[in-house]
């Protein structure tokens, strides 16, 4: 007997809500008929999950924890939880094979009701517990900011389709993205998870990601899409994210809330199932200034009555429980209600309008509401109905398991690593592009062959396109590899956060200057944030930007092999000081930028 045997492997099909001929909404109506007030809060929950070695169940060695509490089983055989987000990283195979395991423990539950398995993105470059995964084992691409350089709507659906395919074989069903927050404040440290700071061109991508992984409507083949962060990250008070208290503030000194809100019309629009609001709490708004999970103006006032949406609302992770996230101390983000109490920040959420609650464990807390007759189990059915529909169109109730024997056929295959490759080279943004010698106008493309002094580059993989020299005063060309500058955090988990200061230091800065002064030289710079490089862009004979590039990728482009198609999704500023000055919720505010947004160079076609 295969992993790929369907439900009934477990469970005869002996009540209405498991016979796949009746109609969804017969079979909602009936599971919702037979659950318990504790069954349904345990639906409303979803939280972070940690896969032992090799695919196994992170507690077969008896402890029954995990790094971050109760473990699957525990949570699915005595919380009655069937919502779990996959943490890190993974062989697909193993990937699957686990899911195949807590799908096992969901069966043998009294309802038998299967697991929805959900992702932070893992088909890019970052690798952040708290927002993604890096691509191992999984097609990689640029982050959503290359796909934005392109900004091709038929590439990114292909991607999120390519996305899709390889969820469906691990098991993953629900996306935790697209994230279509606008990156007006340069300073924010998500800006890499984002479409840029263009409200029209992230819609147009957003609609093109939704119906790559959803198609045109939710089906058994879909991922569902949890578009965020509503109603638009990214103005956040002078950058600052708010996963951390003194980020907590989100400011439209521009009047430019409307603004924000565009990219999610156009989600609605395309049909994404899913939405999450973002932990900040908006500043001088017409809205109360609480976080927006517990913002009942924002949630069902704008969300639900006003543009229409019946979907599943989900909070972002932890707004309810004080924790402790890889050694560090992470206080609630219950930002506008920190005096309420656990039980009034659940009801306060729910009364907002949402119907689960993102990295909580704790459903006890909306039975002893419904106990106490604070809640009423009428207002449970509302989201528990909407949280089962889900599951049944998604086909979980029919067959949950996938094959994981066919995981190396359908994931990171040779066809999806090429294609990640080629969109990572046509996301290369040429911002200059100048040669030295009189007989060119410009240095790029290199011939093959040269004579290239490489930082930051792997010397087997640049040998395949030039000749590797050992100093610069033997090269043609140097070719250095930088990142967008931060400024460090402490804590185990704040760390991951690129924040503050966009600017190099003179430690940083000077030795690129100076090998700008001794030889040609091409920067590369990591943006995943819009860097200030008026000195660079001055030295450098050229100077591109990837968002998330392998060396092989990079170097396809600067030889010319690929040609580059990027074009800045932001502007890049001049100084710090002009950064501080820009209101941070409208778009292209800087008063004179090195480099405009939209702007790339492309190569000529008679170079040679």
């Amino acid at each position: 007997m295969t992993e790929t045997t369907a439900r009934t492997r477990f469970r005869a099909a002996t009540c209405p809500y498991e016979d796949a001929a009746l109609p969804i909404e017969e079979r909602v109506a009936d599971l919702l008929g037979r659950m318990t007030v504790a069954e349904k809060a345990g639906l409303m929950f979803q939280t972070i999950a940690v896969m032992g070695a090799e695919g196994t169940l992170f507690d077969d060695d008896g402890t029954g924890s995990t790094p971050f509490g109760f473990s699957v089983r525990q949570l699915i055989a005595d919380k009655g939880m069937n919502h779990f987000n996959l943490l890190g990283g993974g062989r697909p195979e193993h990937i699957a094979q686990w899911h195949n395991r807590i799908q096992e423990l969901a069966l043998e539950t009294r309802l038998g009701i299967p697991v929805t398995l959900s992702t932070d993105p893992r088909h890019h470059f970052t690798d952040n517990p708290g927002t993604a995964a890096y691509a191992e084992g999984f097609s990689q691409y640029p982050e959503t900011l290359g796909l934005a350089a392109i900004g091709d709507p038929e590439l990114v659906r292909e991607f999120a389709d390519l996305m899709r395919r390889e969820y469906l074989a691990v098991g993953i069903r629900l996306a935790l993205h697209p994230q279509i927050d606008l990156a007006t404040e340069p300073r924010w440290a998500r800006i890499n998870g984002t479409f840029g700071e263009d409200a029209e061109l992230t819609g147009t991508l957003v609609a093109a990601y939704i119906r790559g992984a959803q198609g045109e409507t939710l089906n058994t083949e879909s991922v569902a899409c949890m578009t965020k962060h509503f109603p638009g990250g990214g103005p956040q008070l002078d950058g600052e994210d708010p996963h951390f208290a003194y980020g907590r503030e989100q400011v439209y000194p521009g009047d430019n809330f409307d603004y924000h809100l565009a990219p999610f019309k156009q989600a609605l629009a395309a049909g994404t199932s899913q939405m999450m609001p973002y932990y900040g709490m908006p500043i001088d708004t017409e809205h109360e200034e609480v976080a927006f999970g517990f913002n009942k103006g924002v949630i069902t006032g704008l969300l639900r009555d006003e543009l229409g949406f019946d979907g599943i609302v989900c909070t972002d992770w932890g707004l309810i429980s004080d924790t402790n996230i890889m050694g560090q101390p992470m206080p609630a983000r219950a930002w506008g209600v920190e005096d309420l109490s656990v039980p009034d920040r659940v009801l306060r959420v729910l009364e907002a309008g949402c119907d689960q609650f993102g990295g909580e464990d704790i459903p006890e807390q909306i039975v002893a509401l419904v106990e106490a007759g604070r809640l009423r189990e009428e207002r449970l059915d509302v989201s528990v109905r909407r949280l089962l529909r889900e599951k049944f169109v998604l086909g979980l109730f029919d067959d949950p398991f996938v094959d994981p024997a066919a995981t190396a056929a359908r994931v990171g295959t040779d066809a999806g690593i090429a294609a990640g490759r080629l969109a990572q080279s046509r996301s290369i943004t040429v911002l200059k592009n100048e040669s030295p010698l009189p007989q060119h106008d410009s240095l790029l493309p290199l011939a093959e062959g040269t004579r290239v002094y490489i930082r930051g580059v792997d010397a087997e993989v640049a040998a395949r396109y030039g000749t590797v020299v050992a100093t610069p005063e033997e090269a043609d060309v140097a070719i250095v590899r930088i990142k967008t500058p931060f400024e460090p955090r402490e804590g185990g988990f704040e760390q991951f956060f690129h924040a503050g200061s966009l600017e190099f230091a003179e430690a940083e800065l000077t030795p690129i200057l100076d090998l700008c002064a001794t030889v040609p030289t091409v920067v590369d710079i990591h943006l995943e944030r819009p860097a200030v490089l008026p000195e660079i862009a001055e030295a450098a004979g050229a100077l591109v930007a990837n968002y998330g590039c392998a060396d092989a990728p990079l170097l396809d482009t600067l030889f010319g092999r690929v040609r580059p198609e990027g074009d800045l999704p932001f502007e890049l500023p001049r100084s710090m000081a002009d950064v501080r000055a820009q209101r941070s919720d409208v778009p292209r505010d800087g008063k004179d930028p090195v480099f405009p947004f939209g702007h790339g160079l492309r190569y000529r076609a008679d170079r040679s």
